[in-house]
């Protein structure tokens, strides 16, 4: 089947190129195509002859047949049938037909021939296609596989390394972590305790307080009350004890603050004294009675002086009076009058003496609208250290600039005579907020500001 196969295949062309009578090279043409020759290196087959054009068609493929072509220069013997035939003879016998470079022969398979160029020969003839050589095929041994291609070594300390790495790290995920107990306060350390719990420091005893008795006798120093304070009392508490605790409560009380002082009695003895001396230096030590003459008097609020309903207590009698009736002025015996409080207002005024634009393209009338609303803001500053420095006045020139996005930047203070760094720190820090009106367009602007007290 395989013979039957390469019989019914076309020939193919087979050239052979004889110089010096030796065979120089050999050539088959397997693919059906024309055949040039010529001096010109992409011909098929070159040939150095110096009466040959650059490339000549001497095989040439139409309608599925080649033509042997030569010229009137070319000499050779072509074989048809049984018969050997020259150039000049197939000329003669009209075998050979003209053409526009030449003559031209149809040939078939059986046909063979020779052309001489000079000194070279070209023979020719059609041959059956020798089968394909098999590709080489290399042995499994010189091919190599993927187990010869790897470093033994490198391999297996790779492999022991990754093995110690991940069997480490599973054994040490898969233990289970103990539970800590914690431990107490008493069981820790004296070190660590100090660190976690500080000390308190002690706190000083208190002074006993001093009562201002008529003579002068610390609190606490009364007549058969030797024993040390806080010491327990012996015998069987009952309505006795409970009832004279009461009495020592309201007698404390008696003797704390203004209830002790307008119980006291001076030195003098003559009522004024000790809230004398308190409610006025200037005073020629009159009877603080009259000043107090017609108020409710002050006392205890105990639950008998309740349940009996009386009326106000103190020595004087009359309409009561309202703590806005007392006076402070008046002589020994006169009624003071306490006056009437006032607190100064301080305020200051800004003089705005115009500003300077450096660029004749900002708007100046949105400039000049925007810092007279914000004016107030700088006139607080001025007026916070004018209640500490009520004479503090000068003038302040500001120069800033106005960005392309309305913000105020690169703030200084060209001229300074106010003398006072807190309120440049406040103008500073109020004009660095200011957001102008205006866009695209860089102003400088120098704004002179002159502060003085609103008396002056």
């Amino acid at each position: 089947m395989a013979t039957a196969q390469k019989q019914n295949q076309p020939k193919i062309l087979r050239i052979g190129v004889i110089q010096g009578g030796k065979i120089i090279e050999e050539r088959l043409v397997k693919k059906r195509e024309s055949v040039t020759i010529g001096q010109a290196s992409k011909n098929t087959i070159v040939i150095p002859v110096s009466n040959l054009p650059p490339s000549f068609p001497v095989f040439e493929l139409k309608a599925g047949a080649y033509q042997l072509r030569f010229t009137d220069a070319m000499a050779g013997r072509l074989s048809v049938g049984d018969a050997q035939l020259d150039f000049a003879a197939l000329k003669t016998q009209g075998l050979a037909k003209k053409d526009k470079d030449g003559f031209a022969v149809p040939l078939n398979d059986q046909s063979k021939g020779k052309i001489a160029l000079g000194e070279v020969t070209l023979l020719f003839q059609f041959v059956t296609p020798p089968p394909e050589a098999p590709k080489p095929v290399l042995p499994p041994i010189a091919k190599g596989s993927l187990w010869h291609t790897i470093d033994k070594v490198f391999a297996g300390v790779l492999a022991a390394t990754l093995c110690v790495n991940f069997g480490t790290v599973k054994a040490v995920t898969m233990r289970e972590a103990k539970p800590q107990e914690e431990l107490t306060l008493e069981e820790l350390p004296d070190r660590f305790v100090k660190m976690i719990v500080p000390e308190r420091p002690l706190e000083p005893p208190k002074p006993a307080e001093q009562v201002a008795e008529g003579d002068g006798k610390p609190k606490g120093e009364e007549k058969g009350d030797d024993k040390p304070k806080g010491t327990p009392s012996k015998g069987p508490a009952g309505p006795v004890d409970k009832a004279a605790r009461t009495a020592a409560i309201t007698q404390g009380v008696q003797k704390k603050g203004l209830l002790k002082l307008l119980g006291a009695i001076g030195d003098g003895g003559d009522g004024g004294g000790a809230l004398e001396d308190v409610l006025g230096s200037g005073s020629s030590g009159g009877d603080i009675a009259s000043a107090l003459d017609g108020a409710g008097g002050v006392g205890i609020a105990t639950a008998d002086a309740l349940a009996a309903g009386g009326g106000r207590k103190g020595g004087g009698s009359g309409e009561a009076a309202g703590i806005g009736d007392l006076a402070t002025t008046g002589g020994a015996g006169g009624a003071g009058q306490l006056a009437e409080k006032k607190i100064a207002k301080v305020s200051g005024r800004i003089i705005d003496q115009g500003f300077e634009i450096e660029s004749s393209t900002c708007d100046r009338n949105a400039i000049s609208r925007y810092i007279k609303s914000r004016i107030r803001a700088l006139q607080t500053c001025y007026e916070r250290e004018l209640k500490r420095n009520p004479s503090l006045k000068g003038k302040l020139v500001v120069r800033f600039l106005i960005g392309e996005n309305g913000r105020v930047s690169e703030i200084e203070f060209e001229e300074d005579t106010l003398g006072n760094s807190a309120v440049v720190t406040c103008i500073r820090s109020n004009i660095r907020l200011w957001m102008f009106p205006i866009k695209d367009n860089e102003c400088p602007v120098s704004y002179p500001i002159v502060f003085m007290p609103s008396g002056s």
